[in-house]
Order: C-alpha cells, then structure tokens, then sequence
C-alpha cells in the first residue's frame, strides 16, 4: 500500500537517482528542504521507498551488465576486463539475477529404505 508523501518527499525521491546521482545532500536542495535539516531524517523516514528505488535502479541497470560481459567475450584481451566483469556481475547478483546451479542427482533404484520408527516408550 503505498503512503502519502509530502511534495518535498516525493521530488526528493525523483531526483536522487537522477540529478543527485545517488548524494542524498543534493537531492535534499533540489527538492526544497531548508539547509540545516539533517539527510538522516529525510532518508529514515523513506527508508522503504528507497530501497525500493534502488532494487528498481539496479535492474534497469541489469541489461548494461549483461552487455558488459557480453563485450568482454567479444574482447577479451581488452584492458580492464577482469575489473568490468566483477563489476557487472556484482550488479547482476545484487538486482536479483544471481547464477543458478543445478545438482542432478541420480539412483539405480529409485527406491529407499528408511530404518524403522523409533518407539517413544
């Protein structure tokens, strides 16, 4: 359920992942608040839409990782690559899209014997 917020709140969440590029003190002026009025109020008291915010950022961002990757295969001797690949792939995982193993598990039987119930008296 989403909550009313201010229009001072609502423009600060607006600029913080564009103009202020994530500096919580720049998003504070452009969205008006009084110089003075400490950023760890204003970001406590959005604590969830900013977490939200940043969980919407981090995957529209998941597509330029993965391109990321996809130009160090076609370059692999390009300087950098080892730095970029950590980067893209720290990304990746902290958007949600971490790599997935499976474990493949294989009998002869596909019987199984337990041993007998233990008797509680």
């Amino acid at each position: 359920m989403a909550r009313n917020l201010t229009e001072k709140q609502q423009k600060f969440l607006e600029v913080l992942f564009e103009e202020a590029k994530g500096n919580p003190a720049k998003a504070m002026k452009l969205a008006g608040y009084a110089h003075g009025v400490p950023s760890t109020n204003v970001l406590n008291s959005l604590q969830d839409e900013v977490a939200e915010l940043t969980k919407k950022f981090l995957a529209t961002r998941g597509p330029q990782a993965a391109w990321s990757m996809m130009d160090i295969l076609n370059n692999p001797t390009e300087l950098g690559n080892k730095e970029k690949m950590a980067a893209a792939k720290d990304l990746l995982d902290r958007a949600g899209f971490v790599k997935t193993e499976k474990v493949e598990v294989k009998a002869e039987s596909p019987l199984f014997i337990l041993p007998p119930k233990a008797d509680e008296n």
